[in-house]
């Protein structure tokens, strides 16, 4: 016995030791995540607006602001709330004040984005905010003309006044608000009855501090007197001008006949009003509808468009049962079919990230996509189409081209035969059939044809891939390609139906295929070089008829040339024997001039002389240019050439 109280004395220690320890590492492990948990350095505290503390922060400031906008102006005409809760409205307003302070103060702290970086730096925030328009208003709404009080009294609120200027941070709450929401269409519709609540709300302030002033009872249109019990309670002074304001605004009953100047001002007013909120209704609930509308055509097709050309082509009325089928089965169960061109607003990174949250757990069951590349899979997702079929409906039949495969989404698909009666097999989610005839796999011997009939047995959603799609995606992956034809292959040999085929005969017939390639790219390249060789002799040709032309030329200008200087050598001897035949015996003054013209003539002569052989000058000059170019031409025509070949070769 004692040695039972001893062990169980150690136990009841040992069990006190550890629970101890343990405590002790859970303070420890506290402390250190407390340690560990970051600080907040006040100081330099920055809000992005596209947090969710901001988004948080808008959504409080909407209470306020609407506080303002409908407890004033109830304040000011139904003075009896006004002195019953006194205290009550004094702590919320100032309540309401500190929220405004609060908000003023984290747009100081409210970054922007510039180059698409949010800026930090507060003195820019600072700067940014204090020469904005928002915080002029902010500003003029925290103004503190709560001091009127002192002078007015306290039972006047109509000098808080000022705080409407806040609703600018309404308009951005309810518009984040709207962006966020999963139901904008339901969202906008309650915001227009916001409006229109406090629309009528003011509307019933002003009927009763109108009836105030021209005096209750006094004429049927003012509201009752309230010395009579039924209309002296203040819940039902309200709910009486709510009730009136809304007759007036909605023009849906009949409301008492004026009688005084002020009612008929009033009504008038109110009329116009009227006019405003109903064309604002009517033209929002056409946008919702019309929204609706469009969101239905894009998720969709438009069955409208197809009953309208079944019925103008006269099709029988059974195949319009099962497109009508079709169509209710879409839009009882949400099916959506045009995917792609819904994605299409996105940008590229965001559709891909979209199509691979929805649709690579499925592609992934694929046994020929498995161990692929996880961006090649990316590249697929962005390729699949879904499809819908109906009870009954082949998706595909023996013996047809195989030009996509499939997926089983959601339903049962069973492999008849022939007759269209007989199951082999029942196809359930993630099955796939169709892979093996997108891969052009050599040895193939269904050779890319459909080799089972697979129909729906209910209502089946698929994905499809094609051919196409998926050929153009394997271009940029090669690597990929040879392993999804390997595994092509072995799902063939496995089903029996890859003929074999030795490997020399495709290297043998890759080397023919090389060689055959070669021929024609040596084809080309001898029709080429001959015509270049015949524009080579064709230009040659021509150059050698221009300088033939010009020599012609030049040889005719030579025979001028000397023709022209012997008749002046042979005038120059005329001359001559003319002076010595006229007598020598003539007078000194005669002598005198002899020279002189002769002077005369000879330097006429020689002018002459000098004259001819500028002429040859110049014609050698301009002949020797035209040699010049003609040469430079055939060099340069010579190397064209050269360099045509070496590029052919």
């Amino acid at each position: 016995m004692n040695t039972n109280r001893w062990t169980r004395l150690f136990a009841w220690q040992r069990m006190n030791k550890n629970a101890n320890e343990e405590e002790n590492k859970g303070e420890e492990s506290n402390k250190k995540k407390i340690e560990e948990a970051p600080k907040i350095n006040w100081k330099e505290w920055i809000i992005d607006p596209s947090e969710e503390f901001y988004y948080t922060w808008l959504q409080i400031m909407i209470l306020p602001i609407c506080y303002n906008w409908v407890i004033i102006i109830c304040r000011t005409c139904f003075y009896a709330i006004e002195e019953t809760y006194v205290a009550a409205w004094l702590t919320l307003d100032y309540i309401c004040d500190l929220i405004f302070v609060l908000d003023t103060v984290i747009g100081f702290r409210t970054g922007f984005l510039e180059q698409g970086i949010l800026v930090r730096d507060l003195s820019r925030l600072k700067t940014r905010y204090i020469h904005s328009s928002r915080f002029k208003w902010d500003i003029a709404s925290l103004l503190p003309t709560d001091l009127l009080y002192l002078k007015l009294g306290i039972h006047t609120p109509l000098v808080r006044v000022n705080r409407f200027l806040r609703t600018g941070r309404l308009n951005e709450a309810l518009d984040r608000m709207e962006t966020r929401t999963s139901y904008p269409n339901t969202f906008r519709v309650a915001k227009l009855m916001l409006y229109i609540f406090v629309l009528i709300h003011w509307n019933a302030c002003i009927y009763f501090s109108l009836s105030n002033y021209i005096g209750f009872g006094a004429d049927p249109w003012v509201y009752p007197n309230i010395s009579d019990p039924d209309f002296a309670s203040t819940r039902r002074q309200y709910f009486y001008c709510f009730w009136f304001s809304t007759l007036i605004l909605t023009t849906v009953g009949d409301t008492p006949t004026p009688e005084r100047e002020e009612e008929y001002l009033f009504l008038v007013a109110d009329m116009l009003i009227a006019v405003l909120v109903f064309a604002s209704v009517v033209g929002s609930m056409g946008d919702v509808i019309s929204s609706l509308r469009d969101r239905d055509n894009v998720f969709f097709p438009n069955h409208e468009l197809v009953k309208g050309y079944l019925r103008s082509r006269r099709i029988s009325k059974e195949l319009q049962k099962r497109v009508n089928d079709w169509y209710q089965h879409l839009h009882i169960n949400k099916k959506i079919t045009r995917e792609n061109e819904i994605l299409q607003y996105l940008p590229f990174t965001l559709q891909t990230a979209t199509a691979v949250s929805v649709h690579l757990p499925t592609l992934s069951k694929v046994t020929i996509f498995q161990n692929c590349e996880k961006s090649l899979l990316e590249q697929l997702v962005l390729k699949l189409t879904p499809q819908v079929y109906s009870p009954g409906e082949y998706v595909c039949k023996k013996g047809d081209v195989g030009h996509e495969m499939y997926i089983i989404k959601e339903g049962k698909l069973a492999v008849v035969a022939d007759d269209g009666v007989t199951q082999f097999a029942v196809l359930g989610d993630g099955n796939f059939f169709g892979e093996i005839s997108i891969l052009n796999i050599k040895g193939n011997k269904s050779g890319n044809r459909r080799t089972a009939n697979i129909r729906s047995i209910g209502y089946s959603d698929l994905f499809s891939l094609s051919k196409e799609g998926l050929t153009e995606t394997l271009l940029e992956y090669p690597a990929a390609k040879r392993l999804l034809e390997e595994k092509g292959r072995q799902i063939l040999t496995k089903m029996g139906m890859l003929e074999e085929t030795d490997e020399g005969e495709g290297e043998v017939e890759k080397t023919e295929d090389k060689v055959n390639r070669l021929e024609a790219c040596l084809e080309t390249l001898q029709t080429k070089l001959a015509r270049l060789i015949a524009e080579l002799e064709s230009s040659a040709r021509k150059m050698m008829q221009r300088v033939e032309q010009l020599e012609l030329q030049t040889e005719g200008w030579e025979g001028i040339v000397a023709e022209g200087a012997q008749g002046e050598i042979e005038e120059r001897e005329k001359v001559k024997e003319r002076e010595i035949g006229d007598g020598k015996g003539e007078g000194e003054k005669e002598d005198e001039e002899e020279p002189v013209v002769e002077g005369e003539r000879g330097e006429g002569d020689g002018g002459e002389e000098s004259l001819g052989e500028k002429k040859n000058v110049k014609e050698n000059e301009t002949i020797e240019k035209e040699k010049e170019e003609t040469e430079e031409e055939i060099i340069k025509t010579e190397t064209h050439q050269d360099q045509k070949r070496d590029e052919s070769r």
